[in-house]
């Protein structure tokens, strides 16, 4: 356990920057976030609905813009400027895809995501196919719940090229098609809107949210790995394992503390001759990140994921995550 506690702290160290104020908090926003739509307005409206298509980054990033702009009121008690609402993981996220190259065709046989049509998402991507369901659908919860103040009836997002029935794209149809994901985004949202809302349970319900988007979708893009070298679909597969960790472990996924943490995140896709800790284009904080998360596959693999019920059993206390954090920002000082 001590070292599986060890490396899990490698892996998300980053995820726990200290919380030095920054002197403009715009340097630290998602690429093309000024360029994105910022308001329902900006989209095209068709019979009174709102027309959203995913499959463009800036549209997709004007989503997540929409969604902290609205959800910022009920984060301001914890921190001025929006910067500890628990939703900016989700962007900052979504453009480390876009700046490495992980949104474009894996298979290359269309020019989508590569710099003739670089906006373009692509639907064969694995990344951008998981990410569906930590934007689209956390959104349409949004608007479910009422936090964008319009009915349900009033947004749609359009349809890949293929693969459509993969996917769902209003209110009613996501209710229908994935409902466990709509329910734990919507429990977050009425959740944050009480004034008796605290951080540590927004955490919770956030983590719940998260966790079950990605183990509900993973497996219906199963086949997209086929498109990725063996060392790239090998950190895709240990990706979802260190996100259960990470969400058992309560990371608050704030502006400063992501923005620090995605330092350590891979720069571009792998290839087979990247070997983790020498790849000589990364640094060694992205070095150790991918080392990390290829010994908490394993451990987490060869344990029957008696490790992760061992992890979650820790991480039960706040004293326990607390520690944790301060281990992290430690780790990540040393990094820097």
């Amino acid at each position: 356990m001590a070292f599986l506690t060890c490396w899990a702290c490698v892996l998300v160290g980053g995820l726990s920057a200290s919380l030095t104020r920054a002197s403009d908090f715009s340097d630290l926003y998602p690429p093309l976030w000024k360029e994105s739509p910022g308001q329902l307005s900006d989209y095209p409206v068709e019979n009174g609905t709102y027309i959203i298509n995913p499959w463009v980054f800036s549209e997709r990033m004007g989503v997540y813009k929409i969604l902290l702009n609205k959800t910022a009121t009920y984060f301001a008690k914890f921190a001025p400027e929006n910067e500890q609402n628990l939703l900016w993981g989700l962007p900052l996220q979504h453009g480390w895809q876009y700046t490495s190259g992980r949104l474009a065709d894996p298979s290359q046989r269309t020019d989508c995501g590569y710099e003739s049509d670089h906006l373009c998402v692509s639907v064969d991507s694995w990344w951008a196919d998981l990410n569906y369901f930590l934007s689209v659908i956390p959104f349409l919860a949004a608007v479910d719940s009422g936090v964008l103040g319009i009915s349900s009836d009033q947004i749609r997002f359009l349809p890949p090229p293929k693969d459509q029935t993969r996917f769902c794209y209003d209110v009613s149809g996501c209710h229908s098609s994935f409902s466990e994901i709509m329910k734990k985004w919507i429990d977050f949202y009425q959740y944050m809107k009480l004034p008796t809302s605290n951080f540590d349970d927004l955490l919770n319900y956030l983590w719940d949210a998260h966790t079950i988007s990605l183990k509900t979708s993973v497996k219906s893009f199963e086949d997209r790995y086929a498109f990725y070298s063996e060392k790239e679909s090998e950190f895709e597969k240990n990706w979802i394992i260190a996100v259960e960790y990470i969400g058992a472990s309560r990371i608050p996924t704030t502006l400063i503390r992501v923005h620090k943490s995605q330092k350590g995140l891979p720069p571009r896709i792998l290839v087979n001759t990247d070997i983790a800790p020498v790849i000589s284009d990364f640094t060694v904080f992205q070095n150790t990140v991918l080392l990390g998360l290829s010994t908490v596959g394993k451990v987490h693999k060869s344990s029957g994921a008696f490790s992760l019920i061992s992890w979650k059993i820790a991480m039960k206390t706040q004293t326990s995550r607390k520690l944790l954090l301060k281990t992290f920002d430690i780790l990540l000082e040393i990094s820097e």
